[in-house]
């Protein structure tokens, strides 16, 4: 991993690229979606749904339709997101995670609770508009460049209901950025989150930090956003 102080990341030519070749050599399990580390599952579900339980109680959010992005086999979506909201659709580029995905919700799909599944980058992806209460984006966004991210803030913005939010779960580096060439990705400090949460148009309405993950992980922050 290398240190980068730069004020925006933009990420090289094959930055895209790169990262797909990476995810397509990762097995489609729980296992590989979580990078071997099955023992953050229980407390990762466990305070995303504290996390939400705060929306619903301060600011009445609403649990009709959620969007899953980087939903990888779908491990939120069943464990998390499909025990709060009534349907949930999925957001992967990876065509062989999505394939997983099918089998790994075939309870929740004969429901019709699971809805499209749209095989596609976020730095593509336009959501139908004002579909969603809640978009939530969890350890996704680190593939994204600083200008493409901002972009799909914006975009989202016009995917949400009304009274939605924007949802954001990632991992936080202690300072600026911190670039992994392996996987193509990036790790923001909170603060550059949040400078590139305000150039999309958003505001922080609630945040919270995860716990009882190992020791030597990335500190694990989530986000709650509206439009201004």
């Amino acid at each position: 991993m290398a240190n980068t102080t730069g004020k925006v990341f933009k990420g090289t030519s094959t930055w895209y690229e790169d990262a797909d070749k990476y995810w397509k050599t990762v097995p489609s399990s729980v296992d590989g979606m979580l990078g071997g580390l099955q023992v953050v599952h229980e407390p990762d579900v466990r305070d995303s749904s504290l996390f939400l339980t705060k929306l619903q109680s301060k600011h009445t959010l609403r649990t009709n339709y959620a969007c899953d992005c980087g939903a990888g086999i779908g491990r939120v979506s069943k464990h998390f997101l499909l025990r709060q909201f009534n349907k949930v659709d999925l957001v992967e580029q990876n065509g062989e995670f999505l394939q997983a995905a099918a089998e790994y919700l075939q309870s929740e799909q004969s429901e019709g609770r699971v809805g499209d599944m749209f095989d596609v980058g976020l730095q593509a992806f336009t959501p139908m508009q004002a579909r969603y209460d809640v978009i939530w984006c969890q350890w996704v966004l680190s593939h994204l460049t600083d200008d493409d991210l901002v972009a799909f803030f914006k975009r989202c913005t016009t995917g949400l209901a009304p009274g939605g939010f924007i949802c954001v779960k990632e991992n936080v580096a202690g300072s600026s950025y911190v670039v992994d060439s392996e996987d193509s990705s990036v790790t923001r400090s909170a603060t550059v989150f949040e400078t590139l949460f305000q150039k999309s148009g958003l505001s922080v309405i609630e945040k919270q930090t995860q716990t009882d993950f190992p020791d030597g992980l990335f500190e694990v922050k989530m986000w709650a956003l509206q439009p201004k």
